[in-house]
């Protein structure tokens, strides 16, 4: 049985959220959420709180243990992006984007 949760329009840069996820994929719920906790990164405490999500989730299903699920998947895509423009030398101006994410979280049963 799959659970899942989705944070979209998260004000990172999917890059910097794809660092996070490949740490705890595949990794059991308990364990990720004790290795997120001592990162340092912006974001660490994001997908921390979506995974919190996910697990609150699988709460709410009957007949599924949640002391016994597994990040299946964590899937970050990237959002629409805000465009901004800063002076640069001679009148000119250069585009700055300032993206944002899509995180899903999805957790399974891990086999007994």
């Amino acid at each position: 049985m799959e659970v899942k949760a989705v944070a979209r329009y998260v004000r990172i840069s999917p890059q910097k959220v794809r660092l996070m996820a490949d740490v705890i994929k595949g990794k059991p719920v308990e364990k990720a959420l004790a290795t997120i906790k001592f990162m340092p990164q912006k974001a660490a405490g994001i997908v921390e709180k979506v995974l919190r999500s996910a697990v609150a989730n699988a709460d709410q299903v009957p007949d599924l243990d949640i002391d016994n699920l597994i990040v299946g998947n964590l899937i970050v895509e990237g959002g629409p992006m805000f465009k901004r423009f800063r002076a640069r030398a001679r009148g000119r101006g250069t585009r700055i984007l300032k993206r944002t994410s899509h995180i899903k979280v999805i957790l399974i049963e891990a086999q007994s």
